[in-house]
């Protein structure tokens, strides 16, 4: 939207020197602190406070946790699942390709409508030689953080409505193979699930988003919604039509959404 600066952020180090950057093409896309601070650090950090689900066994242990926002999901600001292998020593896990009848390691990330999934951020990977087999394949040892970005649009958590659900379930596939160098593991494939609360958005005051059970801020944001409505409606003259139409629709299925969610509490 002509008018409206797209957030973009350069992470540096003490010398200087940029070490990441993260910028997006849309201004309700935005990366949760959490994430910059482990781009400076060169690390991901665990919040032992947020959501966790745990899995696997003595070879490989699992953890699968919402990083940003003390594990919350708020409109438009992006958080990361976490998912941490951390493999016994003398075992790794494999990174694609694999050799046929081997399983390499994926995570798989869905929820509820409305709730966008990245691809996930692989680490680097070490190379192994299976001299029995004469080949070289991607591995991974010790701590592994496969990292899978999302973030929830309107049809999830809206600023211009209130929310019409407390939490949200995330549902989590896993599949790996552990080995070591002459001998692997059964592959083994995990199912968590994750209940991650969501949280209101901070909004400016502005009509729109009052009485939305919102963060409103302290500037009164009138003057400028005007102006930039003004633009819109003289370079686009239907867009507004498509714009209340689709709040419209989309309010009407938060309200279905909401009936539904309280039906089984009036039937007990």
């Amino acid at each position: 939207m002509y008018g409206i600066p797209y957030p973009g952020v350069f992470v540096s180090d003490g010398d200087g020197r940029v070490v990441s950057k993260f910028f997006h093409d849309s201004y309700k896309k935005r990366d949760s602190p959490e994430i910059l601070l482990d781009a400076a650090l060169g690390r991901v950090q665990i919040d032992e406070s947020a959501p966790c689900a745990n899995a696997g066994d003595d070879a490989v242990r699992v953890t699968a946790q919402v990083r940003g926002g003390r594990g919350t999901i708020r409109q438009g600001i992006l958080r990361h699942l976490v998912v941490r292998f951390a493999v016994r020593e003398g075992l790794h896990i494999y990174g694609e390709p694999v050799l046929e009848g081997m399983v390499p390691t994926r995570v798989r990330l869905s929820g509820p409508p409305g709730l966008v999934v990245e691809e996930p951020i692989l680490p680097p990977t070490a190379r192994v030689h299976l001299q029995s087999m004469g080949t070289e394949l991607s591995v991974w040892s010790g701590i592994v953080d496969i990292v899978v970005p999302f973030y929830a649009v309107g049809e999830l958590a809206s600023e211009v409505r209130p929310l019409d659900r407390d939490s949200v379930q995330l549902e989590i596939d896993i599949a790996y193979q552990a080995c070591s160098d002459d001998t692997c593991l059964l592959p083994r494939t995990e199912k968590l699930t994750l209940d991650v609360p969501l949280e209101v958005v901070d909004v400016p005051s502005l009509a729109l988003h009052r009485g939305h059970g919102q963060r409103e801020g302290g500037y009164d944001a009138t003057p400028h919604m005007l102006r930039l409505l003004l633009r819109k409606v003289r370079a686009h003259p239907l867009g507004l039509v498509r714009y209340v139409w689709k709040n419209g629709k989309l309010e009407l299925a938060a309200r279905r959404r909401a009936r539904a969610a309280r039906k089984p509490a009036s039937g007990s």
